[in-house]
């Protein structure tokens, strides 16, 4: 479970929350699926990964965060079922073994699509004060490991951004992206995801390395894990993402990445 995207047979970033009836420092995520068959779901950060078992791929209708799910173990965590025709279940909390992503499985034997809605809530002040993971630890499970001197940010955050670019491969093949989301964790880690004209994200997940004011730098690499390289993010103190460029390669092919805010 810990490679989450290597098995989604979908996945989509998860909007912004834009009501405000949510409790100051309530963390929450409605996840809402259209879903045929059988899937198991996995939250993590602002993203969903769905793998389907039966039937036809889940769809997204209308998630939302006021929060990025945080990277930390929640025992306090609540998972509450809003919307469902048959079954649903909570299966695994955020833990390591998981890459700290909660994990539902969804059983629907009615035919056809039917609408599924859970709620993930949480205290954002008491995960807040909780110990961050080892770096220790991630370091020896992850083989994308943030070089020496690698920086060490102080809370975890979310940037977004609206806008326009272009991933292209090899000078080549070029995918449309738009809207882009970055959530970076205490210990530095980094996920970097453009929605793309093609349905499916494009992920970039890493380390952040270095801070100058709003210009962020990272060492990332592709979702596959074969292309990596630096990533510039410019940011201003609203949180919101102004423009992003990549140089990613493996020594034979290549990957150029430009966004920006519009």
């Amino acid at each position: 479970m810990a490679a989450i995207p290597a098995w989604a047979d979908t996945q989509f970033s998860i909007r912004q929350m834009n009501r405000d009836d949510v409790p100051r420092g309530k963390g929450q995520c409605d996840i809402r699926l259209q879903v045929d068959n059988e899937v198991e779901v996995a939250v993590r950060g602002n993203m969903v990964f769905a793998r389907t078992i039966a039937g036809q791929n889940a769809r997204d209708d209308g998630s939302e965060c006021n929060a990025p799910l945080p990277r930390r173990e929640m025992p306090d965590l609540m998972f509450e079922v809003k919307d469902s025709r048959n079954e649903i279940r909570l299966v695994a909390n955020p833990d390591r073994r998981n890459d700290f992503a909660a994990i539902v499985h969804i059983r629907d034997g009615s035919g056809g699509f039917g609408r599924y809605h859970f709620r993930l809530s949480w205290n954002m002040d008491a995960v807040s004060n909780l110990r961050p993971p080892d770096r220790r630890d991630d370091d020896r499970r992850d083989n994308n490991r943030p070089p020496a001197g690698g920086f060490v940010w102080n809370n975890v955050i979310n940037f977004r951004g609206q806008g326009r670019g272009a991933a292209v491969f090899n000078e080549a093949d070029s995918r449309r992206l738009m809207d882009v989301n970055v959530d970076i964790d205490r210990g530095g880690k980094i996920l970097v995801s453009f929605r793309a004209d093609r349905g499916r994200a494009v992920v970039f997940s890493g380390f952040l390395m270095d801070r100058e004011g709003g210009r962020l730098k990272a060492s990332v690499t592709s979702e596959d894990g074969r292309l990596r390289g630096p990533m510039y993010i410019s940011v201003d103190e609203r949180q919101n993402v102004n423009s992003i460029t990549l140089e990613a390669t493996d020594g034979r092919d290549r990957m150029r990445v430009n966004w920006d805010r519009r």
